[in-house]
């Protein structure tokens, strides 16, 4: 049975400035200029350019005694005309005036793939071979391996270029390209890699011939280090298996990369460093990095067509409409100024929180100095949600003394000591990277000794734990590291 029912609920809601304010937080600097410029592109009302002083207190326009329209009522035009109010308090200053602006230079080059196209044409292929070879390349990824199946390339000559091919005659082409520059390109596996770089080695060295042999038929034992089992099979003493492994070592598993580094054409991301913090006798000192960002102001031109149009008697239709299209942009633009001094200022709060936090560190650059700080420290200092914190440190950086850093790093999870010291994870990751790094790699410290030396120093940690903060660190199992 159906029935209507009134009904009285409390419920929270963000307002879409609220909404966009967060995003604002959330956007890096390297970001925040193109946002900026998108703002100005769709709101005529704002506009760039440099703080401009005007005294505007002897301005002498009065509006007029006359009957209030229904479209003023439902506005007060003074809120925005601000008579007695200076442009540069309506402007956003997002540097200072001693930054130098930089234009860092983009160099341009053939791609990957087009100097691969390019070889083509000096090597001796009819139309048909040379069309396959071209649909091979488009299927080379960025590393320079040709991962797809042969029969899948059969299939897309077959109905996307009409083209009927077998098999045999796919694969004849493919190593054609395998002679491309650089050496590697168009294998299936790292092993068909190592083994095409190996054969365009100079012949008669025996380190490369064993080399050559040890991948062709050892690549699994080779792989795990089971360094024993290889020379008990080729016969050889130690010396003789460094010198082939030296070879193997000095091969590129990513052929594409270096062809790629050589022509500058690869992307590389630029770290844009979202605070800046520098020493000054013993102090810490904080800014916020806004070259990039252009300053902002409340176009004049608007503020001067809203005063006309309230001089008019705006009783048409078409009047009231465009009052209140300049009343809108107005609004919009204010309200993107202030969000842009609101960000900036959640941002420095935030950050010299984290400084004040972390202030060891900061004045130290040592690791072991980071005490323990979850996202909810922070919060409860500042008197901000978790989320905003979060927005806050995700993908922001800050340039120190010791080096650039990404805010995230300096959260980490609190461990208690075998005293009831309560120290942070990044200290325990600390002392293991150390302990791989100064380890005797003949025989590299299995979890289970890096378990004991950890207890040793008075951090109580299972061996199963010392496993996660090691693949966090992304150091292999000591098998891995094992050397010669």
């Amino acid at each position: 049975m159906l029935k209507q029912s009134l009904s009285q609920k409390l419920l929270q809601k963000l307002s879409p400035q609220q909404i966009q304010l967060m995003k604002l937080l959330q956007v890096p600097t390297m970001e925040l200029e193109q946002r900026i410029k998108e703002e100005i592109e769709e709101n005529p009302a704002l506009e760039e350019g440099k703080e401009e002083l005007e005294d505007n207190q002897n301005d002498d326009y009065e509006l007029e005694d006359r009957e209030v329209s229904e479209a003023e009522q439902e506005f007060d035009i003074n809120d925005y005309l601000d008579n007695d109010l200076p442009q540069y308090k309506t402007a956003v200053n997002n540097y200072s005036a001693d930054d130098d602006e930089k234009a860092i230079p983009l160099s341009g080059g053939m791609s990957f793939h087009e100097l691969l196209i390019t070889q083509i044409g000096l090597r001796n292929l009819n139309e048909k071979e040379a069309k396959i070879a071209e649909v091979l390349i488009g299927n080379i990824d960025d590393d320079g391996y040709m991962r797809r199946d042969l029969e899948a390339i059969v299939d897309d000559l077959a109905f996307n270029h009409n083209l009927n091919v077998t098999v045999d005659e796919v694969e004849d082409v493919l190593f054609v390209i395998q002679d491309f520059e650089p050496a590697g390109v168009g294998a299936r596996d790292l092993r068909e890699c190592l083994l095409l770089q190996l054969e365009r080695k100079h012949h008669g060295d025996i380190s490369v011939y064993t080399a050559k042999k040890i991948i062709e038929t050892s690549f699994e034992e080779f792989t795990k280090k089971h360094y024993d089992k290889i020379k008990k099979k080729f016969e050889i003493d130690d010396e003789d298996l460094k010198d082939a492994i030296r070879q193997i070592t000095r091969l590129n598993p990513k052929p594409g990369n270096s062809l790629k580094e050589s022509t500058n054409s690869r992307n590389f991301q630029q770290i844009i460093p979202d605070f800046i913090l520098t020493e000054e006798d013993g102090e810490l000192i904080l800014s916020l990095n806004q070259r990039n960002a252009p300053k902002l102001r409340v176009s004049k031109s608007y503020e001067n067509m809203l005063r006309n149009y309230s001089e008019g008697a705006k009783t048409s239709k078409s009047d009231k409409e465009a009052l209140q299209f300049v009343k809108t942009k107005l609004d919009s633009a204010k309200w993107f100024i202030d969000a842009i001094k609101q960000r900036q200022n959640t941002l420095l709060h935030t950050m010299q929180t984290i400084i004040d936090y972390q202030k060891d560190f900061f004045l130290t650059g040592d690791e072991t100095k980071l005490k323990p700080m979850i996202l909810k420290d922070i919060a409860d200092i500042v008197g901000m949600d978790i989320s905003t914190i979060s927005r806050v440190a995700n993908s922001k950086y800050i340039s120190t003394p010791f080096g650039t850093y990404k805010l995230k790093y300096f959260f980490s999870e609190s461990l208690s000591t075998t005293s009831g010291e309560e120290v942070s994870t990044r200290e325990v990751k600390k002392i293991l990277q150390d302990a791989v790094d100064n380890e005797d790699k003949k025989k590299p410290l299995t979890d289970e000794k890096l378990a004991n030396l950890l207890k040793e120093k008075g951090y109580n940690i299972a061996r199963r734990t010392v496993a996660k903060y090691r693949e966090q660190l992304n150091i292999p199992v000591a098998r891995l590291r094992k050397e010669l």
